[in-house]
């Protein structure tokens, strides 16, 4: 087996039918040239993802599953029922363009120093989205909330984070892509225990990216590997948490999984830098939105600060992941 494609499903239903048909399409057609499978491990959805995946696609291999275990271990449990020599990582509402499966295995054959690459992921409307990226840093955090890596896209200072200033359609090693849309060497990712598992969803790509380069192995970008990526699908299913302005991350998910890649690769001062600056700065526009009498603005950056606080409680300034799911 060539390819092994996870995914890891949660309230997928509507996104499954389209998505499992055009994947199986192109793994069985003649022109393909290589043996492929689909593995699907679903986190326990409330919709039914499982149940249509099982009566209009049963030549998908399923991985039992009742519970909700995120992102990380969710494809670590599915890796683990894969047979092909790659993995391809893919997210429900990720749908890769025609030839990018073959195109990906091809390259990954002739790049064996590529511990995990991926293509350009473009939103519905046809924009790109940040598909190549720098490891975060607590300057890059400030840029970012402050609007001055937006308002100076070209900038190799303020951009850093999200590589703006680069030319999208070159070919380059980076230091982490989204987890998306990715090819990993099966033997690479099971070698390195899979993603950490503390991690129950963002943030798990940008660690691995990491271990991986600490291995000696490479983080690749090739855009002419391409997927449409509507984002955010499963995050909008989730009642319980609040989404972030652009929809797309369940934000107190996302200060917990911030809060524990700090602390694991910059120790507690980066936990506490972290919490120092986003806290400091949403309380800021908070003050000055009460002062303008912009009474929603100011009760959702209260909100905001609100939320941090309880990630900073809940995964112990950023040493323990809390008891899962989350």
């Amino acid at each position: 087996m060539d390819l092994s494609i996870l995914i890891v499903t949660y309230n997928s239903a509507p996104l499954m039918d389209a998505l499992l048909s055009q994947l199986k399409a192109e793994i069985h057609s003649e022109t393909f040239g290589w043996q492929a499978e689909v593995v699907l491990l679903d986190n326990g959805s409330r919709d039914g993802t499982a149940e249509l995946v099982t009566a209009l696609h049963p030549w998908v291999k399923q991985v039992p599953n009742c519970v909700n275990l995120g992102f990380a271990a969710g494809n670590n449990l599915a890796a683990q029922s894969a047979s092909g020599r790659y993995l391809l990582l893919l997210n429900p509402d990720a749908v890769p363009a025609p030839g990018a499966l073959a195109q990906g295995i091809a390259l990954m054959d002739a790049h064996p120093e590529a511990g995990m690459a991926g293509g350009e992921l473009r939103n519905t409307r046809g924009e790109r989205e940040p598909s190549a990226r720098m490891f975060p840093t607590l300057r890059d955090e400030i840029f970012t909330m402050s609007g001055l890596a937006a308002k100076y896209p070209q900038s190799r200072t303020f951009a850093r984070l999200d590589r703006r200033w680069a030319d999208p359609e070159q070919d380059a090693a980076v230091d982490w892509i989204p987890g998306a849309f990715v090819f990993l060497p099966r033997s690479v990712f099971l070698k390195l225990g899979g993603f950490d598992e503390r991690f129950f969803m963002y943030y798990e790509e940008v660690d691995l990216c990491r271990r991986l380069q600490q291995n000696g192995y490479k983080v690749l970008y090739w855009p002419r590997l391409k997927a449409v990526h509507i984002g955010g699908a499963s995050a909008k299913t989730v009642k319980s948490a609040r989404v972030s302005r652009a929809g797309s991350q369940l934000e107190s998910w996302r200060m917990r999984s911030a809060m524990l890649y700090y602390r694991k690769h910059h120790g507690l001062a980066g936990a506490l830098g972290l919490m120092a600056i986003e806290w400091g700065w949403h309380r800021l526009r908070g003050l000055r939105a009460a002062w303008r009498c912009q009474t929603d603005k100011a009760s959702d950056m209260a909100m905001h600060c609100t939320q941090l606080r309880q990630a900073w409680a809940d995964t112990d300034s950023g040493s323990t992941s809390p008891i899962k799911p989350w």
